[in-house]
This record gives C-alpha cells, sequence and structure tokens, in this order.
C-alpha cells in the first residue's frame, strides 16, 4: 500500500508542474504517515512544518521525533502570536485559552493553511494533507484549513488503516497511541469531539458500506448517518447557481 501511495503523490506532484511536497507534522499518527509517504517519493524535496498555536508542547516534540526518524527538514513556524492579533482584531478583546468555540478555534488551523501555502509557492511544491477517510465520513474538518490541500493520500483509509500503515512505515509506537486531537483548544480530543471513537466509526463505515448494520449500536449509528448529512457541504465544492 504504502509503495501504491507514493508513486500516487510522485504522479500528482509531476502532473502539476511541482517540485515536491510541504505538510504540516502534528505529532499525530496522521501527519506522521503522511511526512513518510511523501520523503519516500521525493527525497530531496520535502518540507515538513511545526506549527504550533497555543499548542500542547509535547505535539512539538513529537514532530521534531517523527521528522528525525525519516529525515525531514522542518521549520517551526509559532503561530500564537498571530492567533491573537486576529483574534484581537475580529473581538476587540484578548483570547481567553479556556474558550471552546469552533468559530475561534477554526482560525487556526486557517491560519496553519495560509503558513503552508506560503511554503508551498515559495519552493514550487504542492501542500498534502493529513485527512483520513474516517474523517471525511463525519466531516471532521476545517474548511479552508486542514480541508485546504492540494492531495489526500490517506482519503481512502479508515484511521485504523492509518495505524497499520504506520507500523508498515516504522512510525515511533507512541505516536501510533497517541489520542489524536486538532489541537482546537485545551485538552480537545478528536473522539471526544466527535463523539464515538474511532474503532466504532469504522466499523459503522464498514457496515453502511456493506448495508450489514446488525449488531451495531443504532444510537451511534444515528450519529454517523447525521453527520455525514449535516457535513455533506465540505465535501463537495461550493454551490454553483447556473443560468
Amino acid at each position: 500500500m504504502n509503495q501504491k501511495i507514493t508513486s500516487w503523490i510522485r504522479q500528482k506532484v509531476n502532473e502539476a508542474g511541482a517540485q515536491g511536497c510541504v505538510f504540516g507534522i502534528s505529532g499525530g499518527v496522521d501527519s506522521a504517515v503522511v511526512a513518510a509517504l511523501c520523503k519516500a517519493a521525493f527525497p530531496a524535496d520535502v518540507l515538513g512544518l511545526v506549527l504550533p498555536c497555543q499548542s500542547n508542547l509535547q505535539d512539538a516534540v513529537d514532530a521534531k521525533k517523527v521528522a528525525e526518524k525519516f529525515s525531514i527538514p522542518i521549520k517551526t513556524i509559532d503561530l500564537e502570536k498571530s492567533f491573537d492579533q486576529l483574534y484581537l482584531t475580529l473581538s476587540g478583546k484578548p483570547y481567553d485559552k479556556k474558550t471552546m468555540d469552533l468559530s475561534i478555534a477554526n482560525l487556526k488551523p486557517r491560519l496553519r493553511m495560509l503558513t503552508l501555502y506560503y511554503y508551498a509557492n515559495k519552493h514550487n511544491y504542492l501542500v498534502v494533507g493529513t485527512g483520513n477517510k474516517s474523517e471525511a465520513v463525519m466531516g471532521y474538518c476545517t474548511k479552508y484549513g486542514d480541508a485546504g490541500v492540494d492531495l489526500l493520500p490517506l482519503a481512502s483509509l479508515l484511521k485504523t488503516q492509518v495505524r497499520v500503515l504506520a507500523k508498515d512505515l516504522v512510525v515511533p509506537q507512541g505516536i501510533i497511541d497517541k489520542a489524536p486531537s486538532a489541537g482546537l483548544w485545551q485538552g480537545q480530543t478528536d473522539e471526544g469531539e466527535m463523539g464515538i471513537t474511532y474503532a466504532e466509526l469504522d466499523k459503522i463505515i464498514i457496515a453502511l458500506e456493506s448495508n450489514k448494520l446488525a449488531g451495531l449500536d443504532p444510537k451511534k449509528v444515528g450519529l454517523v448517518k447525521q453527520k455525514m448529512a449535516q457535513n455533506e457541504h465540505k465535501r463537495c465544492l461550493p454551490p454553483l447557481f447556473m443560468i
């Protein structure tokens, strides 16, 4: 699988007339897998960006561990001051770190997207995203934030499959086992925000695709269906009015 994805990344970058890949390294398993695959595709033309924005300090440590493991050049750009200033400009008041508001939290992945595209344009690279199929089904992403990318090499892989691929790529076990988080606020986790574990979610996705839902929790199935319908707009181009 990893060789197929690596070849696909190389093909898409070459088709675009680009020279390599830039990606965020968050310290999580998805970004670690993407980093390893991009490095395999373009050994001399990759750049990993570590983009803390009032983030857990351990995330930067784990990100650097991934970069060292796969010999990936990185730049660390602290976006906290930019975020604070943007929030002050928008709201007229200082940011309270205890705030759990998506309208505010989503500024963080959008600032990261701006930074990734600055370096992509500077180096003639494509921005490679880290979203997986589990997140796509739930619409668990930020429009024009982590969803604002050129390529999504993990888009057909469920989270459980990404973890298997991570083992094949010899991603450090601690990163594979780490609780996934988008770092939107202190203590935030993907599973907590979605209201379902990835293990449960992946089983439901497979069951929905095969239309074999027997034995699954109806409430959890209903939650997934609700999120799929609610976030359909995230999986499509903006609706176009046609004359």
